[in-house]
Protein backbone atom coordinates (compact mmCIF):
# COMPACT_ATOMS: atom_id res chain seq x y z
CA UNK A 1 0.00 0.00 0.00
CA UNK A 2 1.18 3.49 -0.72
CA UNK A 3 1.44 5.76 2.12
CA UNK A 4 1.82 9.42 1.31
CA UNK A 5 3.21 11.75 3.89
CA UNK A 6 1.93 15.45 3.00
CA UNK A 7 3.64 18.51 3.61
CA UNK A 8 4.24 19.46 7.20
CA UNK A 9 5.65 23.40 8.36
CA UNK A 10 8.60 20.84 9.92
CA UNK A 11 9.59 17.22 10.45
CA UNK A 12 9.18 16.03 13.84
CA UNK A 13 12.59 16.33 14.51
CA UNK A 14 13.23 20.28 13.62
CA UNK A 15 9.74 20.85 15.77
CA UNK A 16 11.69 18.60 18.70
CA UNK A 17 14.58 20.63 18.52
CA UNK A 18 12.14 23.96 17.89
CA UNK A 19 10.07 23.17 21.05
CA UNK A 20 12.54 21.82 23.24
CA UNK A 21 14.41 25.34 22.46
CA UNK A 22 11.34 27.36 23.01
CA UNK A 23 10.93 25.33 26.67
CA UNK A 24 14.67 26.75 27.74
CA UNK A 25 14.62 30.16 26.65
CA UNK A 26 10.84 31.21 26.73
CA UNK A 27 9.99 28.96 29.76
CA UNK A 28 12.86 27.51 32.29
CA UNK A 29 14.76 30.60 31.87
CA UNK A 30 12.68 32.97 32.82
CA UNK A 31 11.02 30.97 35.64
CA UNK A 32 14.33 30.22 36.82
CA UNK A 33 15.10 33.86 37.09
CA UNK A 34 11.86 35.28 38.49
CA UNK A 35 11.25 32.33 41.33
CA UNK A 36 14.71 31.37 42.33
CA UNK A 37 16.71 33.42 44.86
CA UNK A 38 19.60 35.20 43.65
CA UNK A 39 21.89 33.39 45.52
CA UNK A 40 20.81 29.88 43.87
CA UNK A 41 23.65 28.53 41.67
CA UNK A 42 20.80 27.47 39.26
CA UNK A 43 19.96 31.08 39.02
CA UNK A 44 20.26 32.76 35.81
CA UNK A 45 21.61 36.29 36.66
CA UNK A 46 20.29 39.52 34.49
CA UNK A 47 23.59 39.61 32.50
CA UNK A 48 22.71 35.68 31.27
CA UNK A 49 18.56 37.36 30.62
CA UNK A 50 19.63 39.92 28.89
CA UNK A 51 22.20 38.37 26.00
CA UNK A 52 19.56 35.74 25.68
CA UNK A 53 16.86 38.39 24.94
CA UNK A 54 19.10 40.14 23.28
CA UNK A 55 20.02 36.94 20.81
CA UNK A 56 16.58 36.13 20.41
CA UNK A 57 16.07 39.91 19.18
CA UNK A 58 18.58 39.14 16.83
CA UNK A 59 17.41 35.72 15.52
CA UNK A 60 13.72 37.68 14.20
CA UNK A 61 15.84 39.88 12.09
CA UNK A 62 18.03 37.30 10.50
CA UNK A 63 14.85 34.84 9.72
CA UNK A 64 13.44 38.23 8.29
CA UNK A 65 16.86 38.96 6.17
CA UNK A 66 16.58 35.27 5.37
CA UNK A 67 13.14 36.00 3.69
CA UNK A 68 14.75 38.68 1.28
CA UNK A 69 17.71 37.01 0.69
CA UNK A 70 17.48 33.37 0.99
CA UNK A 71 14.59 33.13 -0.30
CA UNK A 72 13.39 36.35 -2.34
CA UNK A 73 17.30 36.59 -3.52
CA UNK A 74 17.52 40.02 -2.66
CA UNK A 75 20.23 41.06 -0.36
CA UNK A 76 19.58 44.14 1.54
CA UNK A 77 21.90 45.77 4.01
CA UNK A 78 19.01 48.13 5.55
CA UNK A 79 17.25 45.65 8.25
CA UNK A 80 19.34 47.44 11.17
CA UNK A 81 17.49 50.32 9.81
CA UNK A 82 14.13 48.76 10.30
CA UNK A 83 15.24 47.12 13.29
CA UNK A 84 16.37 50.32 15.03
CA UNK A 85 13.29 52.27 14.16
CA UNK A 86 11.08 49.65 15.67
CA UNK A 87 13.16 50.35 18.91
CA UNK A 88 12.81 54.15 18.63
CA UNK A 89 9.37 53.76 18.04
CA UNK A 90 8.79 51.80 21.30
CA UNK A 91 11.25 53.38 23.16
CA UNK A 92 9.77 56.67 22.68
CA UNK A 93 6.99 54.86 24.70
CA UNK A 94 9.68 53.85 27.81
CA UNK A 95 11.00 57.44 28.11
CA UNK A 96 7.62 58.58 28.55
CA UNK A 97 7.20 56.19 31.46
CA UNK A 98 9.90 58.00 32.89
CA UNK A 99 7.97 60.67 34.15
CA UNK A 100 9.61 62.68 37.02
CA UNK A 101 12.21 59.91 38.22
CA UNK A 102 14.47 61.41 35.59
CA UNK A 103 17.41 63.47 37.04
CA UNK A 104 15.83 67.29 36.19
CA UNK A 105 13.10 65.96 37.59
CA UNK A 106 10.81 67.07 34.28
CA UNK A 107 7.78 65.40 32.38
CA UNK A 108 10.44 65.97 29.63
CA UNK A 109 13.34 63.24 29.06
CA UNK A 110 16.18 64.29 30.71
CA UNK A 111 18.34 65.50 26.93
CA UNK A 112 15.53 67.55 26.41
CA UNK A 113 15.47 69.43 29.13
CA UNK A 114 19.36 69.92 28.98
CA UNK A 115 18.28 70.91 25.26
CA UNK A 116 16.27 73.63 27.27
CA UNK A 117 13.31 72.04 24.80
CA UNK A 118 9.40 73.16 27.16
CA UNK A 119 7.82 70.44 25.05
CA UNK A 120 7.43 67.21 23.22
CA UNK A 121 7.77 67.53 19.35
CA UNK A 122 4.80 66.88 17.50
CA UNK A 123 6.21 62.76 16.90
CA UNK A 124 6.07 62.63 20.53
CA UNK A 125 2.60 63.22 20.42
CA UNK A 126 0.78 59.50 21.76
CA UNK A 127 3.54 58.23 22.21
CA UNK A 128 2.60 57.88 26.07
CA UNK A 129 -0.14 55.30 25.08
CA UNK A 130 0.99 51.71 25.06
CA UNK A 131 -1.50 50.85 21.89
CA UNK A 132 -0.42 53.90 20.06
CA UNK A 133 3.69 53.41 20.83
CA UNK A 134 2.49 49.17 19.58
CA UNK A 135 0.99 50.97 15.85
CA UNK A 136 4.07 52.67 15.94
CA UNK A 137 6.35 49.86 15.76
CA UNK A 138 4.80 48.27 12.79
CA UNK A 139 3.83 50.90 11.13
CA UNK A 140 7.08 52.90 10.65
CA UNK A 141 9.32 50.38 9.33
CA UNK A 142 6.30 48.85 7.23
CA UNK A 143 5.49 52.28 5.55
CA UNK A 144 9.10 53.20 4.84
CA UNK A 145 9.74 49.93 3.49
CA UNK A 146 6.84 49.93 0.99
CA UNK A 147 7.65 53.52 -0.13
CA UNK A 148 11.02 52.61 -0.52
CA UNK A 149 10.46 49.40 -1.70
CA UNK A 150 7.60 50.38 -4.14
CA UNK A 151 10.35 52.74 -6.08
CA UNK A 152 13.46 50.60 -6.04
CA UNK A 153 11.68 47.63 -7.50
CA UNK A 154 9.66 49.37 -10.03
CA UNK A 155 13.13 50.67 -11.15
CA UNK A 156 14.14 47.13 -10.99
CA UNK A 157 17.30 47.73 -9.20
CA UNK A 158 18.26 44.51 -8.04
CA UNK A 159 21.77 43.05 -7.41
CA UNK A 160 24.76 44.70 -5.70
CA UNK A 161 23.06 48.06 -6.52
CA UNK A 162 20.13 47.08 -4.38
CA UNK A 163 22.49 46.34 -1.81
CA UNK A 164 24.59 49.61 -1.81
CA UNK A 165 20.89 51.98 -1.99
CA UNK A 166 19.92 50.24 0.90
CA UNK A 167 23.23 50.43 2.92
CA UNK A 168 23.41 53.99 1.77
CA UNK A 169 19.68 54.97 3.43
CA UNK A 170 20.42 53.33 6.73
CA UNK A 171 23.48 55.00 6.98
CA UNK A 172 21.96 58.89 6.16
CA UNK A 173 18.67 58.05 8.94
CA UNK A 174 22.02 56.84 11.31
CA UNK A 175 23.09 60.46 10.83
CA UNK A 176 19.79 62.12 10.99
CA UNK A 177 19.13 60.57 14.33
CA UNK A 178 23.05 61.41 15.75
CA UNK A 179 21.50 64.84 15.57
CA UNK A 180 20.12 66.17 18.68
CA UNK A 181 17.38 68.33 16.99
CA UNK A 182 15.84 65.81 15.87
CA UNK A 183 14.31 64.58 19.07
CA UNK A 184 15.89 60.87 19.66
CA UNK A 185 18.57 61.48 21.98
CA UNK A 186 21.31 62.70 19.82
CA UNK A 187 24.01 60.12 19.95
CA UNK A 188 23.20 58.66 23.14
CA UNK A 189 20.03 58.11 21.89
CA UNK A 190 17.28 56.47 24.39
CA UNK A 191 18.06 54.62 28.28
CA UNK A 192 17.35 54.94 31.82
CA UNK A 193 13.85 53.23 31.36
CA UNK A 194 11.83 52.26 34.46
CA UNK A 195 8.75 50.73 33.68
CA UNK A 196 6.90 49.02 30.94
CA UNK A 197 3.23 48.96 31.70
CA UNK A 198 3.29 50.20 35.02
CA UNK A 199 5.91 47.53 36.32
CA UNK A 200 9.17 48.16 36.61
CA UNK A 201 11.43 47.33 34.43
CA UNK A 202 14.54 46.19 36.30
CA UNK A 203 12.40 43.74 38.17
CA UNK A 204 13.55 40.01 37.67
CA UNK A 205 9.88 39.05 37.25
CA UNK A 206 9.36 41.63 34.30
CA UNK A 207 12.60 40.66 32.59
CA UNK A 208 11.25 36.93 32.57
CA UNK A 209 8.21 38.48 31.54
CA UNK A 210 9.98 40.06 28.45
CA UNK A 211 11.73 37.47 27.54
CA UNK A 212 9.46 34.86 27.64
CA UNK A 213 7.29 37.40 25.42
CA UNK A 214 10.71 37.77 23.23
CA UNK A 215 10.96 33.66 22.68
CA UNK A 216 7.22 33.80 22.01
CA UNK A 217 7.94 36.15 19.17
CA UNK A 218 10.52 34.37 17.72
CA UNK A 219 8.57 31.23 17.56
CA UNK A 220 5.79 32.78 15.78
CA UNK A 221 7.80 34.88 12.89
CA UNK A 222 9.60 31.34 12.58
CA UNK A 223 5.95 28.97 12.04
CA UNK A 224 5.03 32.03 10.17
CA UNK A 225 7.86 32.58 7.65
CA UNK A 226 8.05 29.13 7.17
CA UNK A 227 4.06 29.03 6.21
CA UNK A 228 4.81 31.85 4.02
CA UNK A 229 7.59 30.09 1.97
CA UNK A 230 5.41 26.84 1.88
CA UNK A 231 2.28 28.40 0.35
CA UNK A 232 2.17 29.55 -3.30
CA UNK A 233 3.38 32.71 -2.64
CA UNK A 234 6.60 31.41 -0.90
CA UNK A 235 7.36 29.17 -4.59
CA UNK A 236 7.02 32.73 -6.53
CA UNK A 237 9.33 34.57 -3.99
CA UNK A 238 12.24 31.51 -4.90
CA UNK A 239 10.95 31.93 -8.32
CA UNK A 240 11.79 35.37 -8.34
CA UNK A 241 15.22 33.90 -6.64
CA UNK A 242 16.41 31.65 -9.46
CA UNK A 243 15.16 33.44 -12.57
CA UNK A 244 13.46 36.75 -12.15
CA UNK A 245 12.90 37.54 -15.82
CA UNK A 246 11.73 34.02 -16.63
CA UNK A 247 8.61 34.85 -14.64
CA UNK A 248 7.94 37.96 -15.77
CA UNK A 249 7.95 36.47 -18.77
CA UNK A 250 4.97 33.66 -17.53
CA UNK A 251 2.84 37.26 -16.61
CA UNK A 252 3.95 37.28 -13.08
CA UNK A 253 3.81 40.71 -11.08
CA UNK A 254 7.44 40.27 -9.42
CA UNK A 255 7.00 43.88 -8.22
CA UNK A 256 3.74 42.95 -6.24
CA UNK A 257 6.09 39.86 -4.44
CA UNK A 258 8.83 41.88 -3.73
CA UNK A 259 7.03 44.77 -2.15
CA UNK A 260 5.40 42.35 -0.27
CA UNK A 261 8.07 39.96 1.23
CA UNK A 262 10.41 43.36 1.78
CA UNK A 263 7.77 44.93 4.03
CA UNK A 264 7.03 42.07 5.56
CA UNK A 265 10.68 41.49 6.76
CA UNK A 266 10.99 45.58 7.68
CA UNK A 267 7.88 44.89 10.21
CA UNK A 268 9.24 41.88 11.76
CA UNK A 269 12.91 43.58 12.03
CA UNK A 270 11.30 46.35 13.96
CA UNK A 271 8.71 44.20 15.90
CA UNK A 272 12.68 42.31 17.10
CA UNK A 273 13.74 46.08 17.75
CA UNK A 274 11.17 47.17 20.17
CA UNK A 275 11.70 43.82 21.85
CA UNK A 276 15.43 44.68 22.24
CA UNK A 277 14.71 47.90 23.83
CA UNK A 278 12.88 47.03 27.10
CA UNK A 279 15.51 43.33 27.24
CA UNK A 280 18.69 45.82 26.90
CA UNK A 281 17.48 49.06 27.89
CA UNK A 282 19.35 50.86 25.38
CA UNK A 283 18.66 52.03 21.98
CA UNK A 284 20.95 54.64 20.01
CA UNK A 285 21.90 55.60 16.54
CA UNK A 286 25.03 52.54 16.19
CA UNK A 287 22.14 50.29 15.70
CA UNK A 288 21.86 51.63 12.35
CA UNK A 289 25.62 51.33 11.62
CA UNK A 290 26.64 50.13 7.96
CA UNK A 291 28.58 47.54 9.91
CA UNK A 292 25.53 46.12 12.23
CA UNK A 293 23.72 45.49 8.71
CA UNK A 294 26.39 43.35 7.79
CA UNK A 295 26.27 41.39 10.26
CA UNK A 296 23.02 40.41 9.81
CA UNK A 297 24.11 39.14 6.17
CA UNK A 298 26.63 37.40 8.40
CA UNK A 299 24.18 35.86 10.59
CA UNK A 300 22.37 34.36 7.63
CA UNK A 301 25.53 33.12 5.47
CA UNK A 302 26.76 31.48 8.65
CA UNK A 303 23.76 29.61 9.50
CA UNK A 304 22.90 29.14 5.68
CA UNK A 305 20.38 30.52 3.64
CA UNK A 306 16.58 29.70 2.32
CA UNK A 307 16.47 27.39 5.77
CA UNK A 308 15.01 29.75 8.37
CA UNK A 309 16.01 28.00 11.33
CA UNK A 310 19.90 28.21 9.87
CA UNK A 311 19.60 32.15 10.47
CA UNK A 312 18.63 31.39 13.53
CA UNK A 313 21.49 29.33 14.40
CA UNK A 314 24.35 31.74 13.05
CA UNK A 315 22.38 34.39 15.09
CA UNK A 316 23.51 32.83 18.20
CA UNK A 317 26.69 31.24 17.33
CA UNK A 318 28.16 34.60 15.40
CA UNK A 319 26.68 36.90 18.27
CA UNK A 320 28.42 34.15 21.04
CA UNK A 321 31.61 34.12 19.42
CA UNK A 322 31.26 38.01 19.57
CA UNK A 323 30.75 38.31 23.33
CA UNK A 324 33.47 36.14 23.73
CA UNK A 325 35.91 37.99 21.49
CA UNK A 326 35.25 41.33 22.51
CA UNK A 327 35.53 40.40 25.81
CA UNK A 328 38.86 38.10 25.25
CA UNK A 329 40.46 39.43 22.62
CA UNK A 330 38.79 42.69 21.51
CA UNK A 331 40.99 43.95 18.89
CA UNK A 332 40.96 40.37 16.51
CA UNK A 333 37.00 40.60 16.74
CA UNK A 334 36.52 42.03 13.30
CA UNK A 335 39.50 40.08 11.86
CA UNK A 336 37.57 36.93 13.03
CA UNK A 337 34.28 38.00 11.90
CA UNK A 338 35.63 38.62 8.65
CA UNK A 339 37.58 35.64 8.09
CA UNK A 340 34.69 33.24 9.29
CA UNK A 341 32.38 34.92 6.62
CA UNK A 342 35.43 33.73 3.55
CA UNK A 343 35.64 30.68 4.89
CA UNK A 344 32.10 30.33 4.74
CA UNK A 345 31.39 32.02 1.22
CA UNK A 346 34.10 29.83 0.30
CA UNK A 347 33.59 26.19 1.34
CA UNK A 348 30.19 26.03 3.26
CA UNK A 349 27.66 27.90 0.68
CA UNK A 350 24.96 26.10 2.12
CA UNK A 351 25.87 27.59 6.01
CA UNK A 352 26.15 25.16 8.96
CA UNK A 353 22.59 24.23 9.19
CA UNK A 354 22.38 23.54 5.43
CA UNK A 355 25.26 21.12 5.57
CA UNK A 356 23.79 19.63 8.75
CA UNK A 357 19.96 19.56 6.98
CA UNK A 358 21.85 18.17 3.92
CA UNK A 359 23.41 15.57 5.92
CA UNK A 360 20.03 14.15 7.56
CA UNK A 361 18.49 14.24 4.48
CA UNK A 362 20.53 12.04 2.79
CA UNK A 363 20.06 9.21 5.78
CA UNK A 364 16.60 9.60 5.12
CA UNK A 365 16.75 9.11 1.57
CA UNK A 366 18.66 6.27 2.21
CA UNK A 367 16.36 4.64 4.49
CA UNK A 368 13.05 5.59 2.28
CA UNK A 369 15.40 3.37 -0.34
CA UNK A 370 15.05 0.52 1.56
CA UNK A 371 11.20 0.44 2.14
CA UNK A 372 9.79 0.58 -1.67
CA UNK A 373 6.29 0.94 -0.35
CA UNK A 374 6.90 4.32 1.09
CA UNK A 375 6.02 7.36 -1.03
CA UNK A 376 7.97 10.32 1.32
CA UNK A 377 7.08 14.10 0.52
CA UNK A 378 9.93 16.32 0.08
CA UNK A 379 8.51 19.31 1.62
CA UNK A 380 9.24 16.75 4.60
CA UNK A 381 12.81 17.18 4.52
CA UNK A 382 14.81 20.01 6.48
CA UNK A 383 14.53 22.67 4.04
CA UNK A 384 18.38 23.12 3.62
CA UNK A 385 20.87 22.58 1.51
CA UNK A 386 20.57 24.92 -1.48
Amino acid sequence: MLIVLRTRLFSPLQWSFILAAFLVAGILVPLLHALLPHDSPLWPDSYAVTLLGKFICYAMVAVAMDLIWGYTGILSLGQTLFFALGGYAFGMYLMRGIGREGQYQSHLPDFMVFLDWKEFPLHWVGTDHFLWAAFLVVAVPGLLALVFGYFAFRSRIKGVYFSIITQAMTFAFMLLFFRNETGFGGNNGFTDFKTLLGFRITDPATKAVILAVAASALLAVLVFARYLVASKFGRVLQAIRDSESRLRFCGYDTLGYKLGIWTIAAVISGVAGALYVPIVGIINPSEMSPASSIEVAIWTAVGGRGTLLGPIMGAFLVNGAKSFFTVAFPEYWLFFLGLLFVLVTMFLPQGIYGILAGRWRSKRKAGVGASPGVAVDPGLAAEGGR
